[in-house]
């Protein structure tokens, strides 16, 4: 097997904020498998917080490289244990090497993922569009600009309320909230109320990842289902997050790949425990492998090439929030 890979730092259409602070680019990095001829492609975008830069995905993946090539090939989750020992400590980059071991794979088996898992993919859901943290005027020009079915606010700022309500004035669509683990405990139970009022669906990550005592508080007093974020990067945390959220949002990066991302929708089933898979940015290489998953899931958020003025690939779309597939094999992409 060869490897190659290729840095980007993709544009947004507009500044995207966050409680945690603004960005204007998406630093990512697409890694290419070519095993018998056949391409395959993988995505791992970097985000600063997690403090794995697109230069350390890179360096880690040169140092090793030998190894990722040598390896003998023959189905995706044997390729991801493998990835998983090599590389310990870069979860970003084994994501994005699994990600192209399975196009790889069913672009081997001829079939789309969907297909190769017998998933019904006219049960995915459809996905939000995110406005992110900005002045009211600016938010509401967003939205307006982008017409949509579902969106999802950024909030976790001292106005967030009077931003959603402003918000809720102009649209009758389906609004989600995500705090990114701005709030404190008693900003949530005095916030998560008037959320609910203007007809907010859900809230993502309101406290602090590693505040369980005040999620569980939380979990029982909220009038809106709580999904965990920042809490639950990891196949471990779906347990630790079984009754302190209403839910998991798996972010494929994060978690290492589509191999683990699967386990951890099986393990959230078995915990009666709803599931969302999020968006990091990426492009549509990313959003593809997300867009396979779908029909397992309650909810997702895969709007970052929506998010973007530039991509580097096609092969995912979407008609008013719903997936547009194209039963191309693999993760049904080509690369621009």
């Amino acid at each position: 097997m060869k490897v190659n890979y290729k840095t980007y730092n993709l544009p947004f259409t507009h500044p995207f904020t966050i409680s945690k602070g603004t960005k204007t680019h998406q630093p990512t990095l697409i890694v290419e498998l070519e095993f018998m001829g056949i391409r395959g492609y993988g995505e791992a975008p970097a985000i600063s917080y997690y403090n794995i830069p697109v230069e350390k995905m890179v360096e880690d993946l040169e140092s090793k490289r030998i190894f990722v090539e040598k390896y003998a090939f023959n189905e995706p989750e044997r390729y991801w244990h493998y990835l998983h020992h090599l590389f310990p400590a870069n979860s970003f980059l084994v994501c994005a090497l699994d990600m192209a071991g399975w196009d790889l794979y069913g672009k081997l088996k001829r079939q789309p993922l969907h297909a190769l898992w017998n998933l019904d993919i006219t049960k995915s859901p459809v996905t939000d569009f995110t406005i992110g943290i900005d002045s009211i005027d600016n938010m509401v020009a967003k939205m307006k600009e982008k017409p949509w079915p579902i969106y999802k606010i950024k909030v976790g700022v001292e106005n967030d309320i009077e931003m959603v309500a402003a918000l809720r004035k102009h649209t009758d669509a389906v609004l989600r909230v995500d705090a990114n683990a701005g709030w404190t405990l008693e900003q949530a139970l005095e916030k998560i109320p008037l959320l609910k009022a203007l007809g907010v669906e859900m809230v993502e990550q309101p406290l602090a990842k590693d505040n369980w005592e005040g999620m569980k508080v939380l979990y029982e007093k909220s009038s809106l289902p709580l999904y965990a974020d920042e809490a639950c990067v990891f196949e471990s945390d779906v347990e630790k997050c079984h009754r302190h959220f209403h839910g998991i949002n798996i972010k494929l990066t994060k978690c290492s790949g589509i191999t683990p991302a699967r386990r951890m929708i099986a393990k959230a089933r078995e915990l009666n425990m709803e599931v969302m898979i999020g968006c990091m940015n990426e492009s549509s290489i990313g959003t593809a492998a997300i867009a396979q998953l779908a029909p397992l899931l309650d909810k997702v958020d895969m709007d970052g090439p929506l998010l973007l003025s530039e991509d580097i690939a096609t092969g995912v779309g979407f008609d008013f929030g719903k997936i547009m597939y194209n039963e191309m094999p693999g993760l049904g992409i080509t690369i621009l």
